[in-house]
C-alpha cells in the first residue's frame, strides 16, 4: 500500500510527507552545509556594490520605502537572502536592506577593519608577519581582493598592493580561500 496516495489515510499521508521532507532536509544539510539561493549561488556570500548610488529598500521591491542610499562603488556587502531579482544585503556595520540584483557585482572587495579607531593596518610584501610593510591603511579603506590563503589576503587599491591579515578584512570569511 502506498501511504502517500491512500485517500483513506490522510493523517498517514501527512506524516509520511513530513518525514520524507525532514529526512530529505537532514540528508541535504549533512551532504553540504552551504545553502543555495534561488539564483543557484551560495548563501550567504560576499559581493560588492557595482554603482555609486544604490537605494536600499525595506523589502524586495521598488514600492518599498527607501531606508538609505549607498554612495560608494566597490563597497563589500554580504548577500543574506534572495527573492526573485532582489537581494537582501548586510554591510560591515550590520545594516540590512534589499537591493536590485543588477546593482551588485561578483567582484570581491575587502574593507580594512581595525581593532582601535585610529589604528593603521600594515600591508605587507608577503603573506606573513615577517613580510616588509609596504603601506599602512586606515579602517574603511576598500581594496580588490586578489587572493586569500585562509589567514592572509592579497589586496590592491589606489596606491597599495600587498598582504593583510584576513581577519582584518570585511568582505571575506574566516579561513576562506580565494584564488
Amino acid at each position: 500500500m502506498n501511504l502517500l496516495r491512500d485517500p483513506k489515510r490522510p493523517a498517514a499521508c501527512a506524516l509520511a510527507i513530513a518525514l520524507t521532507c525532514l529526512f530529505g532536509i537532514a540528508a541535504a544539510k549533512a551532504a553540504s552545509e552551504i545553502a543555495v539561493g534561488p539564483s543557484g549561488l551560495p548563501l550567504p556570500r560576499f559581493v560588492s556594490l557595482k554603482v555609486d548610488k544604490i537605494n536600499v529598500h525595506v523589502g524586495p521591491a521598488k514600492t518599498y520605502e527607501v531606508t538609505w542610499v549607498y554612495t560608494r562603488v566597490g563597497l563589500p556587502v554580504e548577500i543574506t537572502a534572495e527573492f526573485e531579482n532582489w537581494r537582501r544585503i548586510r554591510d560591515a556595520e550590520g545594516a540590512e536592506g534589499w537591493v536590485y540584483h543588477s546593482l551588485l557585482s561578483g567582484r570581491r572587495t575587502g574593507m580594512v577593519m581595525a581593532k582601535e579607531k585610529d589604528e593603521l593596518m600594515p600591508i605587507r610584501e608577503a603573506g606573513d608577519l615577517e613580510g616588509t610593510v609596504t603601506a599602512q591603511l586606515q579602517a574603511g579603506v576598500v581594496g580588490t581582493v586578489k587572493k586569500c590563503t585562509g589567514s592572509w589576503c592579497r589586496i590592491s587599491g589606489d596606491g597599495f598592493d600587498g598582504w593583510i591579515e584576513q581577519e582584518r578584512l570585511w568582505g571575506v570569511y574566516p579561513n576562506e580561500k580565494i584564488d
